[in-house]
């Protein structure tokens, strides 16, 4: 990100650098959106052409040999796919999340045992091995931050009323979810049946945004590949959708009654 950012601060396109450092044009795509790793010597070469300080330089190079070490989101690309690490990447860089879901909880918002529960619906086969490394990320994911993440969540009914594990697991998590929704930096709302057809029907998203400057990104989860939209269009078009989505949306108060209602009944 912050390598695009420099790009985009030079005024110069991909085109222009790759003509520039002889440096594949898809590579430094793959770069930008962390689908791949520079070398040091690459990583040199493209702060040579933006002009960047000496200490911004050291501390680039040192991000990047870090990127290098083990831990939780480098784990083995079989255990934790390339695309849901580069999600996580986005997200520990983000200033707020703007979550529409219509069939699981949010995974901010989720417990261990429900995501436990939810994490082989989305894949088939999946080794026990690997479950229970996407489950660790996902908790992760919830640590505490110096500067808390601002969450707006939206979610169908639908993913409320689905159970996902036992009714305990079901009760457990929406207990959850009415603790999550009185913290200052957490906005809940939910889509009752009763608006009927919204623009979310077509399918879940996520909006990232980043600190005054940086593009934004919505992260579309998919069976086949994930998407990564961060074209002003595309980012323009569902930052829409989603307002329309909190306009429908119940308010947080009514959002939390029926949550209750959902609970006493599961």
């Amino acid at each position: 990100m912050e390598l695009r950012q420099l790009r985009e601060r030079s005024g110069l396109s991909r085109e222009q650098v790759a003509e520039v450092t002889e440096i594949n044009r898809a590579t430094l795509y793959r770069i930008e959106t962390a689908q791949a790793k520079p070398q040091v010597r690459t990583l040199r070469a493209l702060l040579d052409v933006y002009g960047v300080t000496e200490r911004h330089r050291d501390d680039l190079v040192g991000i990047l040999k870090l990127a290098g070490e083990e831990s939780w989101l480098h784990a083995p690309s079989e255990s934790l796919p390339d695309q849901y690490a580069t999600y996580i990447g986005f997200e520990q860089e983000a200033r707020a999340v703007l979550d529409y879901q219509s069939s699981f909880v949010p995974g901010l918002l989720q417990t261990a045992a429900y995501a436990r529960a939810a994490i082989p619906g989305g894949a088939l086969e999946l080794p026990t091995e690997e479950i229970e490394t996407r489950v660790t990320a996902r908790m992760a994911r919830q640590s505490e931050r110096d500067s808390p993440l601002t969450i707006k969540v939206i979610i169908d009914e639908a993913a409320l009323r689905r159970r996902v594990g036992s009714p305990e697991i079901m009760r457990e998590q929406l207990q959850r979810l009415l603790d999550e929704s009185e913290r200052p930096h957490v906005t809940l709302q939910v889509i009752p049946f009763a608006a009927g057809v919204h623009p979310g029907m077509q399918g879940s998203f996520v909006i990232l945004q980043f600190a005054e400057g940086a593009h934004d990104v919505v992260y579309i989860e998919a069976s086949v590949r994930d998407l990564f939209l961060e074209s002003e269009s595309d980012v323009t078009r569902y930052n829409r959708v989603f307002e329309k989505l909190r306009s429908m949306a119940s308010s947080p108060d009514e959002s939390r009654d029926l949550i209750t209602r959902i609970l006493a009944d599961t």
